[in-house]
């Protein structure tokens, strides 16, 4: 039995050891390089595949230069308005939501867009204690190796906006008939509108909630162009 625990410890440090190496990998190739696939994306095939449904996947990488400058406010006016102040973690929101969750029984979320960029591109999401553990060592890992202006191009090319449709680019084309680069306050507010959930709330039939948060990003956005560093203002 004791000879069988070293040699399950000794696996387990190197099973360990492996994965560290292999994440940080990951996220150093991906500083540079488009992301190919997202876990989230293997999911929603699988479903469909799984409920007899046609497989959609649409998804065009674009730098962030290829996009409108009000994409990247409309996301930081709706997810994360401390985006280019915090190091991966917003913790005064997430206290709030936790003292929501408490008072109301049900979960409500406190992700800044790094969190959301280490979930879409490395975990699932299902959640559980372990994923959230993962998502807090990915979300240090991009903070630490990629800079911002990566963390939200990535999250721009790969965040879900509707069924089988992901990145703003895709979004924009299928949506809007014209490419991100070209898209008005309104539209880039809509596209962030139906976020968490935009399988329930669609860009292509808004309901009156997604366009009361449609307003209230629109009208967030200029004090969201107030958090830009310099260094990345248009």
């Amino acid at each position: 039995m004791r000879k069988f625990l070293v040699l399950l410890s000794k696996f387990l440090v190197r099973l360990a050891l492996l994965g560290l190496f292999v994440s940080v990998a990951l996220v150093v190739i991906y500083r540079w390089a488009p992301i190919p696939m997202t876990s989230l994306m293997v999911l929603r095939i699988t479903e469909n595949l799984q409920e007899g449904k046609p497989v959609r996947l649409e998804r065009v990488w674009v730098s962030r230069d290829e996009m409108s400058p009000r994409l990247q406010l409309a996301m930081i006016a709706a997810e994360d308005f401390k985006f280019f102040e915090h190091s991966g973690f917003d913790w005064e929101a997430i206290e709030k939501a936790l003292r929501h969750n408490k008072r109301k029984g049900r979960v409500h979320g406190g992700s800044t867009i790094s969190q959301q960029t280490a979930k879409n591109v490395f975990l699932w999401p299902a959640r559980s204690w372990l994923r959230k553990g993962l998502e807090a060592y990915f979300t240090s890992l991009i903070e630490l190796i990629w800079s911002k202006d990566r963390i939200m191009e990535v999250y721009l090319n790969v965040v879900e906006l509707g069924d089988g449709v992901y990145g703003v680019e895709a979004a924009s084309r299928r949506f809007f008939k014209k490419p991100a680069v070209k898209l008005n306050s309104s539209e880039a507010a809509l596209l962030a509108a139906v976020l968490p959930n935009p399988r329930r709330f669609l860009v292509d039939r808004p309901s009156s909630y997604v366009r009361f948060r449609q307003t209230m990003i629109q009208r967030r956005m200029p004090s969201a162009a107030e958090t830009l560093p310099t260094s990345v203002r248009k």
